[in-house]
């Protein structure tokens, strides 16, 4: 069964929000240097590459990662590839002539294309899109940049959107070479106590 690996290595060449905590390992013990294991730590961000977004990064009073249902990232997701233009929010209208047929929507946006070069001018989501999608009745949407709102908004409408409708968000994810069309996906965050996100293994499996 063939699988689409949505996920971008991770490295310390990896790029993270402005401001963010970079990947960084660190080695305790090392067979190399006749340790009897090796044992490394990791250092990093949660909104780590292909990640989840707990209603808590952008609500007061929102759920923290381990409190999710897990099966909102698991199962039927649709791929939509759209023509986005860099710095804009995608409108509700990209979606007319669209059939959306999967509880999870997927958008390829094409204005992120390195995970190792940070941009700020990436596409993002208008909260009537996300209004159209719920009424669609979908109930996680995935984006192939850092976030489904602007780099410079404040107010996070896409956020919100999402959150009053109990739409769960996908970040970071990598679609460049995955067709449009219906996929398997499965994207579960770790149970981390408290965490206002968590890096995924994103994949869909045709």
């Amino acid at each position: 069964m063939p699988i689409h690996d949505l996920t971008p290595l991770v490295s310390p060449a990896l790029a993270v929000w402005p401001g963010d905590t970079p990947p960084r390992r660190e080695v305790l013990l090392d067979r190399a240097r006749g340790d009897t294991v090796t044992l490394s730590t990791l250092h990093a961000t949660v909104h780590l590459g292909a990640h989840a977004d707990a209603p808590s990064h952008y609500a007061v009073d929102g759920a923290t990662i381990e409190a999710v249902p897990l099966e909102t990232y698991l199962g039927p997701a649709q791929v939509v590839r759209v023509a986005a233009e860099p710095g804009r929010r995608l409108p509700a209208a990209v979606l007319d002539g669209v059939e959306i047929r999967a509880p999870r929507v997927l958008f390829a946006t094409g204005t992120f294309p390195d995970p190792n070069a940070f941009r700020e001018d990436f596409a993002a989501l208008d909260p009537g899109l996300v209004e159209r999608l719920h009424r669609a009745g979908v109930r996680l949407v995935g984006v192939d940049t850092p976030s489904v709102d602007t780099f410079d908004s404040k107010d996070l409408p896409a956020h919100l959107a999402c959150l009053g409708h109990g739409i769960a968000i996908l970040e970071g994810l990598v679609l460049r070479d995955v067709p449009a069309g219906v996929y398997e996906l499965i994207a579960l965050p770790l149970r981390l106590s408290g965490f206002d996100a968590s890096p995924v293994r994103a994949i869909l499996r045709s």
